[in-house]
């Protein structure tokens, strides 16, 4: 072969094509636009563009994203670093994956299907701890359970169904809003009515308004059961002024919210309950289409060492084979068994019927959709686009709402509403907050603000969630949150802003609503130390034996001591003493003393938050 033929080689008929292509109009110039599917290469990426891969690396550096040239990043990404180099992409979304988008509103449409029929309701239980909500669920399995079949309930698979008058009811046997946010954030929307259980005795308490929250979030309808009510101390009364003081107006109040009085112990109104639930279902006409291919929600997933993968699917359209071919999530397979809530074994499962299946290559998601599809062909492209979205999208952030965010959406009319999860130290400054922020709102025009959830106490792991499925932001006064809040908010991506004066905390909301919002400082928190011991010393001070929980104590630190999740007082570190040593800083999983500066109120069982204060450029 000629030189001049190794220069300038005839193309190829078997190249694999690029997964980018560039539209009509954009070889010859980079600015244009440029067609690439949902997830790229940044070598891919760099060839469309016509740059050089190394430019392209530095302009994702400085959007926070770390990539190499064979990693994929995500349309999201690409698009906005394809814009500093004057080129517009257009997402080449793959069938499959607008058919994972559309799976939900297949779900809505099946209600208005012609050949739609009434389905069972799926009930889920929520409310205070403590309050009866399992002894609930367990009453109303063993008084609707066929005589004889009680003592056979020995497969729990995350839901169950109980019959009342000829019609099934299905309950969803994971108690508490945690399960109900966490399918939620999925996307997935299962609970078609929310049970919420009150203790005759206790009233409304924290988790009630949690529940309240993550129920009018999901926009599901609320029936009330107070429990107890065969105790002395019982005052049902007592409890619906309450609900109606949170906003959940009882029926006989003038409002909209069922109320029945039981007693699970007893087993005391579960009929009246049950008739209750048809009631509501009845007046939501649920319906389901159950001659088309089946989809559904994954409820529960593990792994069983001698059947392999196993999850229990609640069917939300549909009707579900055995053999069928299925994909769910990023997995795929064939169903060989199904069981029902009782550990039978079923060869079809229609609308509202929980099954737990085998057959599945992997364990998937719980909130993962799972639907048929033609063949293992078809099932297993799906679930290979599927994973290859998902790790694009795990390299990059989550699209979480920040406060300093908001101007964008502002300016590209996107935001038309703040959300907030506010949690206070005392019920004083709830009111406070609540009440300024309510005429802030007045004062807005194009922008709402609308708290979600607002209550007292430490920021938890459910308030973190919820502000994740809502788009929210949490606000803390003179709070802060637990560790494993903490953990969620990383997780998620869920924004956490800490205020001790309500006159900045509206500043910076009423800043951020009208786009003007640009901090100069940002809060990092280094690490958690828990006092284990406490000391005084000959010059009265007083010194705290600490073990650092996460990250790190540092002596050049500011810090925070949290009593109970309160803030109960900011300074900073005197010293920092490991071994009758001075050290700069301590790592987690070690013991260290400390004295801090002019504080001597220090408790065993205190918290100790140690962090810094970071200067960011106006815009970011």
């Amino acid at each position: 072969m000629s030189t001049k033929a190794k220069k300038h080689p005839t193309p190829r008929s078997d190249r694999r094509p690029s997964p980018v292509s560039r539209t009509a109009g954009a070889a010859t110039s980079i600015r244009g636009s440029v067609e690439i599917g949902s997830v790229v290469t940044v070598g891919e990426l760099a060839e469309a563009l016509g740059v050089s891969p190394i430019e392209l690396i530095k302009a994702l550096i400085q959007r926070g994203v770390m990539a190499n040239i064979n990693q994929q990043i995500d349309f999201e990404t690409a698009a906005a670093v394809a814009a500093q180099f004057g080129v517009e992409l257009v997402e080449r979304t793959p069938e499959a994956v607008q058919q994972e988008k559309s799976l939900a509103e297949i779900v809505q449409l099946s209600a208005r299907d012609p050949n739609a029929v009434p389905r069972p309701p799926v009930v889920t239980i929520m409310g205070h701890v403590d309050h009866g909500k399992t002894k609930l669920l367990d009453a109303i399995r063993h008084t609707n359970v066929a005589e004889g079949e009680a003592g056979g309930i020995t497969q729990h698979i995350g839901a169950y169904q109980v019959e009342v008058q000829g019609r099934k009811i299905t309950f969803l046997d994971t108690p508490g809003h945690e399960a109900f946010t966490a399918m939620r954030a999925r996307g997935a929307q299962v609970t078609d009515i929310a049970v919420l259980v009150v203790a005759a005795d206790d009233g409304v308490m924290p988790q009630t308004r949690e529940a309240v929250a993550h129920a009018r979030a999901a926009n599901v309808p609320i029936i009330v059961a107070i429990n107890k009510i065969d105790l002395p101390t019982a005052n049902p009364a007592r409890v619906k002024q309450q609900l109606a003081e949170i906003g959940v107006i009882p029926e006989e109040y003038g409002g909209d919210v069922p109320v029945v009085e039981v007693s699970a112990k007893q087993r005391l109104g579960i009929e009246d309950l049950l008739e209750m639930i048809l009631l509501v279902a009845d007046l939501h006409e649920l319906k389901a289409n159950p001659h088309r291919p089946a989809i559904g929600v994954i409820i529960e997933a593990k792994i069983d060492q001698k059947r392999g993968p196993v999850a229990t699917v609640l069917v939300q359209t549909g009707t579900l084979k055995l053999n069928d071919v299925v994909v769910t999530g990023a997995t795929w397979g064939r169903i060989r068994a199904m069981f029902d809530d009782r550990g039978r074994k079923v060869r079809r499962a229609e609308p509202s019927m929980p099954v737990e299946i085998l057959g599945l290559e992997e364990v998937p998601e719980a909130g993962d959709y799972l639907q048929v599809v033609e063949d293992e062909r078809t099932a297993k492209e799906i679930a290979s686009q599927r994973a290859l979205k998902r790790r694009a999208e795990a390299l990059t952030e989550a699209r979480v709402v920040k406060l300093d965010e908001l101007q964008r959406g502002l300016q590209a009319g996107e935001t038309r509403e703040l959300r907030l999860i506010l949690k206070t130290d005392v019920q004083g400054s709830l009111e406070a907050i609540q009440n300024a922020l309510a005429k802030v709102n007045e004062e807005l025009q194009d922008v709402g603000i609308h708290v979600v959830h607002a209550a007292t106490g430490a920021i938890s792991e459910s308030d973190v969630m919820l502000a994740a499925t809502t788009g929210a932001i949490v606000i803390g006064f003179n709070v802060r949150p637990d560790v494993a809040a903490r953990r969620a908010a990383e997780a998620t991506g869920v924004e956490i802003r800490y205020y001790n004066i309500i006159y900045q905390l509206l500043e910076d909301v009423r800043a951020a609503v009208a786009g003007l919002l640009a901090p100069e400082t940002r809060e990092v928190v280094d690490g958690v130390a828990e006092v284990r011991d406490v000391f005084r010393l000959p010059n009265r001070t007083v010194a705290a034996g600490l073990y650092v929980l996460t990250g790190k104590a540092a002596r050049n630190a500011r810090l925070r001591v949290i009593r109970d999740g309160k803030v109960i007082h900011e300074g900073t570190v005197a010293s920092l003493r490991r071994f009758k040593e001075d050290v700069r800083e301590v790592a987690a999983g070690y013991e260290c003393g400390l004295t801090i500066e002019n504080f001597n109120d220090i408790r065993v069982g205190d918290q100790i938050e140690f962090y810094h204060l970071e200067h960011v450029p106006r815009g970011r």
